[in-house]
């Protein structure tokens, strides 16, 4: 027996003021407690090369020492083999020829390692030269 004849059955409905409470909350919660970090970076000013010509009249004494890709290395065209960093600094006072402060110029293929251009930077450096400076090629040649 159905005695509700006349009434309509009510719908069910959902009732969504407390579900926006509720994302509400969980968005306040999630915005306080995120952490927004800055990714910090080196900034640094990479070294131009310019067309200049530099004045090494002063100088009488200028080593040129060449580092290819697979580490070889000459001073003056020479090629030259050495086992510790002792023996590049040998080799750099006999380029000098008792020059007390020649001009060093280091020049590196493009795909050589860091370590080989450090190795004669310090051999360089065991020997007393602090004039030491590095070729790079513009657009209207190599200086």
């Amino acid at each position: 027996m159905n005695f509700q004849r006349g009434r309509k059955r009510e719908e069910p409905e959902i009732n969504l003021v407390p579900m926006i409470d509720v994302l509400l909350v969980i968005l306040i919660f999630l915005v306080i407690t995120t952490t927004y970090s800055k990714l910090s970076a080196l900034e640094i000013t990479l070294p131009q090369a310019s067309a200049l010509e530099t004045d090494t009249s002063k100088q009488s004494v200028v080593i040129d020492v060449t580092v290819s890709a697979g580490g070889e290395y000459t001073i003056n065209m020479v090629p030259i083999k050495f086992i510790s960093i002792e023996d590049l600094r040998d080799s750099l006072h006999t380029a000098a020829k008792s020059q007390q402060n020649p001009i060093i110029v280091i020049s590196a293929d493009a795909n050589a390692s860091h370590q080989s251009v450090i190795t004669v930077m310090e051999a360089a450096r065991l020997a007393g030269y602090n004039q030491v400076t590095f070729t790079a090629e513009t657009s209207s040649g190599i200086q």
